[in-house]
């Protein structure tokens, strides 16, 4: 694999990361009900969901979900019906808790955070799209595939963990600018609605014609 060619792919990798998606939305809320602890364990859940995506990608079942209407809407299911999960678990989480109030804050433990996201990351047809249509396109053959799969998959786990780090880091410092009941109120409706709205775009996601 040329410099050239991996300079490209992580400008597209880079983009792509920081696009808005589910895992980002997530590391928001982490940040604002949370601390970074919580956003840091989350990330890092959502990257090793990254490096399953990738490696499937690369073992031959990627060609397979690809092609099977079945598996693809199967997935695409899942992954639609947790977004939902989590937009409506946004609205159940209004008026519960001021998050300013350390006492009463309702928080997730860290097991439960990690694999909300971890599930997330394996079920987002966001990452697997980019997986299975888009990474094997960066893999030069006439080289060895294992040290380029590594290589490439780190790079992308890497820019996310950042990413996902940087989002919480700043939600986390504007919990001053949602000091109180009402406004948190309003985020976790906003949040909510932006989840099941992606749930529901999933549904119309279509698969990847070769």
């Amino acid at each position: 694999m040329s410099l050239d060619i991996y300079i490209m792919y992580f400008f597209v990798a880079f983009f792509y990361i920081i696009s808005p998606g589910p895992a980002i939305f997530l590391a928001i809320a982490n940040g604002l009900t949370h601390d970074m602890k919580a956003v840091a364990i989350s990330s890092f859940a959502n990257i090793l969901g990254l490096f399953i995506l990738s490696a499937i990608s690369i073992s031959g079942l990627g060609l397979i979900l690809t092609t099977s209407a079945t598996l693809f809407m199967g997935v695409k299911i899942i992954g639609a019906v947790y977004l939902l999960y989590l937009g409506i678990k946004q609205f159940r989480s209004v008026g519960k808790a001021n998050f300013i109030d350390e006492k009463t804050q309702i928080k997730k433990t860290n097991k439960e955070i990690f694999f909300e996201s971890f599930f997330l990351a394996v079920t987002n047809p966001k990452p697997i799209m980019f997986f299975i249509a888009l990474f094997p396109q960066f893999l030069d053959t006439s080289y060895a595939i294992a040290p380029q799969f590594f290589i490439l998959t780190l790079t992308f786990m890497f820019i996310s963990f950042i990413s996902l780090c940087c989002y919480g880091f700043i939600s986390k410092n504007a919990k001053r600018y949602l000091n109180d009941q009402n406004k948190m109120a309003w985020f976790h409706k906003i949040t909510g609605g932006l989840f099941i709205l992606m749930g529901l775009g999933l549904l119309q996601l279509k698969r990847v014609q070769n």
